[in-house]
């Protein structure tokens, strides 16, 4: 019985990025089922990234190494810009997607909402009054990196709330658990729509 071919070809990218401060490896699918191994050196980073792929079903193999001798921000962001730059190739076209997706997700007594358009503009508005500057070893500054460096490569307009809570961790995981979710209803086929580009302009590339 001969196989018959998938009218969607797999969304996924493996993309490599060295430079004097780190070397990255990001490989990840749209269309998986939340599959991930992880390992960056920065254990709260890993956590973080596991919501990701967990609630966005994206299957993600990241492997880092970075100047953390230092500190950990050039890993963080450079994580972040190289996970844009293989969503960037995986999504290709963008046609028939949502577009668009929102999340909000409780954790406790934290609250965040996180709302994407996959537009082809980098844009990030990040308010997250984090109630402490660290999470155990974790600079919480590095979330906005995280987030501004996978922006400006995936090409992306995102809103990030943080609409209440008191403990860091709880803000900080109910962040990337919205992203997760908003980054999967925004990549989802909409039947209805076909396999047209959810654009007036007939196009969401730059």
């Amino acid at each position: 019985m001969t196989a018959v071919a998938s009218p969607i070809p797999p969304r996924q990218a493996e993309v490599v990025r060295n430079t004097l401060e780190t070397q990255i490896r990001v490989k990840l699918n749209l269309d998986g089922s939340g599959l991930q191994s992880i390992q960056t050196g920065v254990p709260f980073l890993d956590h973080m990234l596991d919501q990701i792929a967990r609630h966005g079903l994206i299957d993600l193999e990241i492997d880092a190494q970075g100047d953390l001798h230092i500190d950990a921000h050039h890993t963080v962001e450079d994580i972040g810009i190289t996970l844009g730059q293989a969503f960037a190739k995986a999504i290709g076209d963008k046609k028939g997607v949502r577009r668009y997706g929102h999340a909000y997700v409780p954790l406790d007594e934290a609250l965040s909402r996180v709302v994407i358009d996959l537009s082809g503009r980098p844009g990030l508005t990040f308010e997250v009054p984090f109630t402490r500057a660290m999470i155990g070893t974790f600079d919480v500054d590095l979330t906005h990196e995280f987030f501004q460096g996978f922006v400006n490569h995936a090409l992306v307009t995102l809103h990030v709330d943080n609409l209440r809570g008191h403990n860091a961790h709880h803000q900080c995981e109910t962040v990337f658990k919205a992203f997760g979710r908003a980054l999967r209803m925004a990549i989802e086929f909409d039947a209805r729509q076909g396999n047209a580009i959810p654009s007036t302009k007939g196009t969401l590339s730059v």
